[in-house]
């Protein structure tokens, strides 16, 4: 039995906050640096050098890549041999984008309640904390902050079995023409497919924050990242929605067994900065 101090992980979390909103991943930056160097319109290229201008400065400067920091959504693995001490390891993680955000100077766009009070909780809590328990004696936290320009983009179809793979296709490319410039492409986009209407979601979200560099296992499904990738960019939505060859950097796939009588298909739509990081501790 390992054990891990909540402050820890409120630690960790405060400055995974700060790293996600600030500094471009390295495959996020090289696949800006391909993408100019591949995109066909001189506009669009024109616009890459400044989505790349931009990353340098927020890096340099440690100052958010866009000032719509998201709210923020942390994927947790508890390896079943750790336990945590001193405290609930949610209270643990909201402590932590509390203290991010502020002490970060990251803007604060978490409202207490949906619809009848959308007063700002003005620290940016709570975190929507995805949980997995895993094997091993591990705690790996990924925090994503997800903005709503794409998220807003984003779509959740419960298709029949007859609808198959065309019907998968249709609903992707739907979701990209209904984005056009609003997701701030070039865009990474996460596509779930299959388990229940939930879990379609939560597989796109996943998807969605994974590597531009990373194909899924599944050879099939690999197939269709490249395929899908291939159709969007066809659309000639183009950086920034303003045309062009490179309407995304990259489609990420994840499935799961569903029901004989359906056929779940979430796509979860990110800006070109994808803004997340990780550590383990």
């Amino acid at each position: 039995m390992r054990v891990i101090k909540t402050g820890d992980i409120t630690n960790a979390v405060i400055e995974l906050c700060k790293e996600a909103c600030c500094n471009v991943t390295t495959d996020m930056y090289k696949a800006f640096k391909k993408a100019q160097i591949d995109e066909k319109s001189p506009l669009g290229r024109d616009i890459l050098g400044k989505l790349i201008e931009n990353a340098d400065i927020a890096r340099a400067d440690q100052t958010p890549i866009c000032q719509d920091t998201g709210m923020a959504v942390v994927f947790v693995e508890v390896g079943q041999d750790v336990h945590i001490d001193g405290g609930y390891i949610e209270d643990a993680i909201n402590e932590g984008i509390a203290k991010g955000y502020t002490d970060g100077y990251l803007r604060k766009s978490v409202v207490a309640e949906p619809i009848f009070n959308r007063v700002n909780t003005k620290n940016n809590t709570p975190a929507v904390i995805h949980t997995r328990i895993v094997p091993g004696d591990k705690l790996k936290i990924k925090v994503c902050p997800k903005g709503f320009g794409s998220e807003n983009k984003s779509i959740l179809k419960m298709l029949v079995p007859a609808d198959g793979l065309e019907g998968v296709k249709k609903v992707f490319l739907d979701a990209v023409k209904l984005a056009g410039p609003n997701a701030c492409p070039p865009m990474v986009i996460g596509v779930g497919i299959g388990g229940t209407m939930e879990k379609a979601a939560i597989l796109a979200k996943k998807a969605a924050v994974r590597s531009v560099d990373s194909y899924n296992e599944h050879s099939d499904y690999k197939n269709l990242e490249i395929e899908l990738s291939e159709l969007a960019n066809k659309t000639g939505v183009g950086p920034q929605g303003l045309g062009g060859t490179t309407t995304v950097f990259k489609v990420n796939v994840e499935w799961y067994p569903t029901h004989i009588a359906g056929l779940p298909v979430a796509v979860n739509i990110n800006c070109h900065a994808a803004r997340h990081a990780d550590v383990t501790l």
